[in-house]
């Protein structure tokens, strides 16, 4: 062989690689998105004044007598409408994560703006299952939307409306998700739903075969299918925090969600800490003796449903602004 060959001049070229990391974009919260944001508090707890009780309006001459001259003078009768307090519990969320210092130093990426999206994002995924299913809720935040949905009677349970109905009518007929809400007096805004309730709602057609539960927008030639029930969008979270064994899709009136932040995410990077184990107190890491840094995540967040008192439902423990489908027992 004569000529200089590419297997013997491998060692000199270098390799083409992407520096970028591939990654999904961290989802943020869906109750965030979707529900009010009250302006930041000053305080751990703020009070919120909520109707309870409605007044009522009498007429002085009811019934089939005709009007008299005792009509005239005719006593009124009283009424009242009352409030009561509840209240926005800004509780912590927090985290640290933990790196030998030789391992920052070899690492050909900024490790930290590669850590904190993903950060964000388990906030977002926390928040969002603490509201939704009360996983690893603080005792001050009030019971879950799947929970008080479920004492209020707002759960559809998939197939118990009889073997003549389908996924259409459980969600949009008479009996179902939708008019669950609106029997409480409130109008759905919003649906937050499992990612395995694409397919089902992707499947169902009309009778001439269009989609039932999609609503094309374009922005420009193509554009991102919307998917719709009753005129209000449907999120399908990427975060993980639908857990479709328990609740497969909530339906409900959003502005009566209000969640606010005491204190946005802060970041803090430790060099000199002790890290223990909060539950046994044992030291886990020295950072200073073992040549360590961390990164500590906090943020102070609160959410309340107010639930007032309207016309249609005046009891409240029958009265709820979202609906599940999903299982018994949640």
């Amino acid at each position: 062989m004569t000529y200089v060959p590419r297997s013997g001049t491998e060692a000199l070229m270098p390799e083409e690689w992407q520096k970028e990391i591939v990654q999904v974009l961290p989802e943020q919260s869906s109750v965030m998105t979707l529900a009010y944001r009250a302006p930041d508090m000053s305080r751990a707890q703020k009070r919120i004044p909520v109707l309870s009780v409605l007044p009522t309006a009498y007429f002085l001459n009811p019934g089939p007598t005709q009007r008299s001259d005792a009509s005239d003078i005719a006593r009124k009768r009283l009424t009242r409408q009352l409030w009561e307090n509840k209240y926005l519990d800004a509780e912590e969320l927090a985290v640290i994560v933990a790196v030998p210092e030789a391992v920052v130093e070899d690492v050909d990426y900024d490790l930290w703006n590669e850590i904190k999206p993903k950060l964000v994002e388990a906030f977002g995924l926390a928040f969002d299952q603490a509201v939704f299913y009360g996983v690893n809720a603080p005792a001050a935040w009030p019971t879950n939307l799947t929970t008080s949905a479920e004492e209020a009677g707002n759960l559809v349970v998939p197939g118990s409306l009889g073997a003549d109905t389908d996924i259409y009518d459980e969600i949009l007929g008479e009996g179902g998700l939708i008019s669950l809400v609106e029997e409480d007096g409130f109008m759905v805004s919003g649906h937050v739903a499992a990612l395995t309730m694409r397919a089902k709602l992707r499947g169902l057609r009309d009778d001439n075969g269009v989609p039932i539960f999609k609503s094309l927008y374009k922005e420009g030639v193509q554009g991102a299918t919307r998917y719709e029930l009753d005129g209000e969008q449907v999120v399908f979270p990427r975060n993980g925090s639908m857990v479709p064994e328990i609740g497969q899709m909530i339906s409900g009136d959003w502005r009566q969600l209000i969640w606010a932040l005491r204190k946005d995410i802060t970041w803090k990077i430790l060099t000199e800490a002790v890290i223990q184990d909060p539950t046994t107190g044992d030291i886990l890491y020295n950072l200073a003796q073992q040549d360590m840094v961390g990164l500590r995540a906090v943020m102070r967040i609160a959410w309340q449903v107010p639930n007032p008192v309207n016309r249609i439902q005046e009891t409240e423990a029958d009265r709820y602004p979202f609906a599940v489908y999903g299982q018994t027992g949640s």
